[in-house]
């Protein structure tokens, strides 16, 4: 799957402002009330994530999860991680 260009990540980042760029992955944040809700909404991804057979990194710091989407295996950021930002913030707000 090719890299999409700067100007569909800007498009895609525009349409979605709660992602944004770091270090060339898309990456979203969110926090919740305690580690339990944290934990819920991991195991939420996880399901969307194997249904769709693309899985974000995601890093947990008690109530707060961070979650990144980069395709490693084309280099970049592709249509894939797009359409996964947009169902993970689509489904799980």
């Amino acid at each position: 799957m090719s890299v999409l260009s700067q100007a569909d990540i800007d498009t895609l980042l525009n349409e979605n402002p709660e992602w944004k760029l770091e270090s060339g992955k898309l990456v979203r944040d969110w926090t919740f009330k305690d580690f339990v809700q944290a934990m819920a909404f991991v195991n939420r991804v996880a399901e969307l994530a194997e249904a769709a057979g693309h899985h974000p990194d995601i890093d947990i710091r008690y109530n707060q999860v961070r979650l990144g989407l980069i395709s490693h295996d084309s280099g970049g950021i592709t249509l894939r991680d797009s359409k996964m930002a947009v169902r993970l913030g689509r489904e799980l707000h």
